[in-house]
């Protein structure tokens, strides 16, 4: 098998939106002293991630705003894009680095390079969507690397999303292309307030309510996405990989455990092994206890290092 990759870059700590923001910087300094203090980064090759090019962002937002994002550079302090979301000096050259990471992803794993590649970056991209930044999202990172998978001749991508909070820009960039299976699990009601959109059959919502755990988590998983997967048969897997579902996150009211997100890295390898075996790309996006959210992506990274 192919080595697995880690990808990041030192501008992904620069970008910050003041104190006490959850967000933060230190969120990728938790994953990193927790893969080393067990030993799993021995595991992994790691790489740097480039800028993306301004081809592979027009893919999937609107020259308008990728030049709002890139001209909008404080030369200190914070500019506010909404209530929640800020950029500072750094955060433009955080956010092409965030975006090139996927591309990077999908270049080794289409030269069969590498069999699985986490992008452990920020900001975070799910809620960017195709002309609009919000929700700590700047560009939409996953379907910036779904965009250059098509781009390299794919036809059929499958995004998985199971962050807490529903990945309104990814489903905004591709509401209604048939090359673009979108799964999801999310707390509903909650930010950003999805209502879902039946017309679109590329998809697959599976809501959970306040209080829901691992066995509602696991049944949507295993009746909802599974089948819609083995129907659509994806050439490559990406991964929106949120923690924030978890017990211990603040932002929200799931309650996954550790295991379930080790238990979600098994069913995604499974499906993996018979349509697309080797491309497997995960990009982090929330996760705000940075205790839990250590211990999450060690469990989910654990089975495709085969440790």
């Amino acid at each position: 098998m192919s080595p697995t990759y880690w990808i990041s870059h030192p501008s992904c700590a620069q970008h910050e939106m003041g104190e006490g923001h959850p967000e933060a910087p230190a969120r990728l300094w938790a994953i990193e002293d927790r893969l080393r203090a067990i030993g799993l980064d021995l595991f992994l090759d790691r790489d740097d991630a480039p800028e993306a090019s301004t081809e592979a962002l027009l893919r999937v937002h609107t020259a308008e705003h990728v030049e709002s994002v890139l001209r909008t550079k404080p030369t200190q302090g914070y500019v506010r894009i909404d209530p929640d979301t800020m950029m500072n000096p750094h955060t433009a050259v955080a956010a092409l680095h965030a975006a090139g990471a996927g591309v990077r992803a999908v270049d080794l794993v289409m030269s069969k390079r590498a069999s699985f590649v986490f992008c452990a970056v920020r900001p975070p991209g799910h809620h960017a969507e195709r002309a609009r930044a919000m929700g700590f999202c700047f560009f939409n990172n996953i379907a910036v690397a779904a965009g250059e998978a098509l781009a390299r001749g794919l036809s059929r991508v499958a995004i998985l999303d199971f962050d807490v909070h529903y990945g309104n820009g990814t489903a905004d960039i591709f509401r209604n292309d048939e090359r673009v299976l979108l799964c999801s699990t999310y707390e509903h009601p909650l930010y950003p307030y999805w209502a879902g959109n039946p017309e679109d059959t590329e998809i697959v919502d599976a809501p959970l309510a306040a209080g829901d755990g691992s066995a509602e988590y696991r049944h949507a998983i295993t009746h909802r996405w599974i089948p819609s997967l083995e129907a659509f048969k994806p050439q490559m897997i990406l991964v929106s990989a949120g923690f924030d579902a978890h017990v211990r996150d603040p932002l929200a009211s799931l309650e996954l455990t550790d295991d379930d997100y080790y238990w979600t890295a098994q069913q995604i390898l499974a499906v993996a092994s018979r349509h697309c075996p080797g491309r497997v790309i995960a990009m982090l996006e929330g996760g705000y206890d940075t205790h839990a959210l250590a211990r999450c992506v060690e469990a989910f990274v654990r089975p495709f290092v085969g440790a």
